[in-house]
C-alpha cells in the first residue's frame, strides 16, 4: 500500500447513497489529487481498519487515514473538507467545537443516512476515469 504514505485515504461505506454522492463530490473537488478511495467493505477497507484496530461498529460510515493516523466521524469529515477547493476548507473552522457537539450531529445524519438516501445493494464501482482514484 505505497499510496497510503502519498495520498490521504477516504474509507466509505460502499452501499450508502449518500456515502457515495460524498465520494463523487469530494473527487470533484480533489483539484490537488490528494484522496484515494476504498470501501470500509473492501479488502482495503478492512486492512486499514485491522492495522488500526477501529470499531465499525462505532464507525461505520466514513474514516480518513492519513499516514500512521486516522481520523473519523466529524473529524474525519472536517479535515477532508479542509483539502477541497473552492470554500469548503472554510468548514474546517468547526474543528473548534468540542468532539461530543461535533459527533453527536454526524451521528444523527449517519444513523438515518439509509433512511433519507437509500441503500445499494452492492459497492459502488466507480467509472473508468475514476478507476486510479480507487484502491
Amino acid at each position: 500500500m505505497k499510496t497510503e504514505k502519498k495520498h490521504k485515504i477516504i474509507l466509505f461505506d460502499g452501499v450508502c447513497n449518500l456515502c457515495n454522492s460524498s465520494v463523487t463530490f469530494a473527487i470533484k473537488r480533489d483539484k490537488n489529487d490528494i484522496f484515494r478511495f476504498a470501501a470500509l467493505q473492501s479488502e482495503i477497507g478492512m486492512q486499514l481498519i485491522s492495522k488500526f484496530k477501529i470499531d465499525t461498529s462505532q464507525t461505520d460510515s466514513i474514516i480518513l487515514v492519513e499516514g500512521n493516523k486516522y481520523y473519523e466521524k466529524s473529524s474525519a469529515a472536517l479535515h477532508i473538507a479542509k483539502h477541497l477547493s473552492g470554500g469548503w476548507p472554510l468548514l474546517y473552522g468547526f474543528i473548534i467545537l468540542p468532539k461530543f457537539i461535533r459527533n453527536a450531529v454526524y451521528d444523527f445524519i449517519a444513523k438515518n443516512r439509509y433512511k433519507w438516501f437509500g441503500k445499494k445493494e452492492s459497492c459502488m464501482i466507480p467509472t473508468p476515469e475514476l478507476q486510479a482514484k480507487f484502491l
